[in-house]
């Protein structure tokens, strides 16, 4: 029998199925970052468990709970960059020096992987969002638009760029 507050048991049971999709869009939205992606999916888990993200049937479970994943992600970011010890921070977590790549780097990733990461990488932060979506999560451009909170026609618009810039960025024998 489900908590007074917790989600019902349909909802917890559609979660525990998109756990394994929910940390990979947590993982997009922390730019990478695993550690920080299990806080913002436990974070995101927590807000439902105590009512603060209520599902009202407006969408699916899983474009609703992606927005969770997304808002939260931003949330915690500004609160990681608003603190007292602001430039503390800053100082040990400035980039290092480029490493140039191991033997075991290259054995462990094949080139076509790094092409598609690196190209990627050449995108918006936007339209790296919409291709996540759209690719990796399988949603539609409509849902997309759904977990971003922007108009569909601005979703289709960063998609469309996204694909154009990705035909530019990867060699012809990479491209799917």
């Amino acid at each position: 029998m489900p908590d007074e507050r917790g989600p019902p048991n349909d909802l917890t049971e559609q979660l525990e199925a998109l756990h394994p999709a929910s940390f990979g869009w947590a993982v997009a939205c922390c730019r990478g970052d695993r550690l920080q992606a299990e806080e913002v999916l436990q974070v995101s888990y927590v807000k439902v468990l105590d009512g603060s993200a209520r599902y009202e049937g407006r969408s699916s479970v899983r474009t609703w709970f992606f927005g969770v994943i997304r808002t939260t992600a931003a949330e915690l970011r500004r609160r990681a960059w608003t603190g007292p010890a602001l430039l503390e921070r800053w100082w040990q977590r400035r980039p290092e020096p480029a490493r140039a790549h191991g033997p075991e780097t290259a054995a462990s990733e094949s080139e076509a992987a790094g092409l598609l990461r690196q190209a990627l990488a050449g995108l918006s932060a936007r339209q790296r969002e919409v291709v996540h979506l759209a690719f990796y999560q399988e949603l539609t451009l409509e849902q997309a638009a759904e977990v971003l909170a922007l108009p569909v026609g601005t979703v289709r618009v960063h998609y469309e760029r996204a694909k154009r810039r990705l035909r530019k960025l990867l060699p012809q024998d990479v491209r799917p």
